[in-house]
């Protein structure tokens, strides 16, 4: 069976992978490879052979990007009805502990009061004091935004504001410490085709806050410019983050690349949502499991690297 379609045929009742991709926080290749790999998404083909994804396909991907993103695995997620993900996304939802509600968030965006907004994250912050704020506000922050824009109470854009001003917030208050950090030297980065910098910024701040001297390169940084930075430096650590939506396999390669590409001095360490529960680990790096245990790999380091050691 041909499945080009036409405009006559389809009319315009689906989306292009671009438009998926912003709409679910999706990476095209990872669409692509789960159409290869698991049959699903099943997009049809416009009359130029360009994917095209109905709208039905596009509502489950954005349940299936929910789900993720709580650490579920996408294999398992793939292969079940829109009506079993709902079910557990429902479930999950259910089962938030009372304190992990953060309704206050939602009118303040749809509201458009940004600066009642950006006020009210510098008070939980001061509030809370930076550990806290990254380990338990802003994650419970995130899965209401998450939930919000699952049930189409918030639009796209709106989304894409709170992480802005989210990590606007989390980017003074790194500066605001001054880095003041010593030792360890940890250089921060997202490779390429891995966009998302919530993460990667939510781990500078707890490892500033415990002391750690952080130098970020930002997202997308490939594997040799990643080497060179940290041969170029005093890095004692290269920390990378990995969003949950980013392919496993591909995470391990890069890991495997550039651990080979670094100087055994430096150590590499990784987490983020593309790595949660992965039993299989990658020789020679660190797999951060939860924001807790930066600290915990910290004090590590540095019991195996007293100061009389350090350059």
């Amino acid at each position: 069976m041909n499945d080009s379609i036409t405009e006559a045929t389809y009319p315009a009742a689906g989306l292009g992978i671009a438009a998926v991709e912003r709409d679910t926080g999706l990476g095209k290749d990872t669409l692509r490879v789960w159409e290869r790999r698991y049959g699903f998404p099943q997009p049809l083909r416009d009359a130029c052979g360009e994917r095209v994804y109905p709208a039905e396909q596009v509502d489950q991907l954005r349940l299936i990007k929910r789900l993720i993103d709580q650490g579920r695995r996408p294999g398992a997620l793939l292969r079940q009805s829109m009506a079993s993900l709902s079910e557990q996304l429902s479930g999950s939802v259910a089962k938030a502990d009372a304190d992990d509600t953060a309704e206050w968030i939602i009118p303040l965006l749809k509201g458009r009061d940004l600066d009642h907004l950006r006020g009210e994250l510098a008070q939980r912050l001061a509030r809370d004091g930076l550990e806290r704020f990254v380990v338990e506000t802003v994650p419970a922050l995130n899965r209401r935004i998450g939930d919000g824009w699952m049930s189409g109470e918030l639009e796209i854009f709106e989304e894409h504001l709170y992480t802005e001003m989210l990590q606007n917030q989390l980017r003074s208050s790194i500066h605001a410490l001054g880095n003041r950090g010593t030792a360890p030297q940890v250089l921060l980065t997202t490779v390429k085709d891995e966009e998302h910098l919530l993460g990667l910024l939510m781990a500078e701040a707890l490892l500033a806050a415990n002391g750690a001297s952080c130098l970020s390169l930002g997202a997308q940084t490939p594997v040799a410019d990643i080497a060179g930075a940290a041969r170029g430096t005093l890095t004692d650590i290269v920390a990378l983050s990995f969003s949950a939506a980013y392919p496993w396999r591909k995470a391990r390669d890069t890991l495997i690349e550039l651990r080979a590409a670094l100087p055994s001095r430096v150590e590499l360490w990784a987490g983020g949502g593309g790595l949660a529960g992965r039993g299989r680990s990658v020789a020679g790096v660190r797999v951060i499991g939860e924001l807790r245990a930066i600290s915990v790999a910290l004090d590590d380091w540095r019991a195996t690297n007293p100061p009389r050691n350090r350059r």
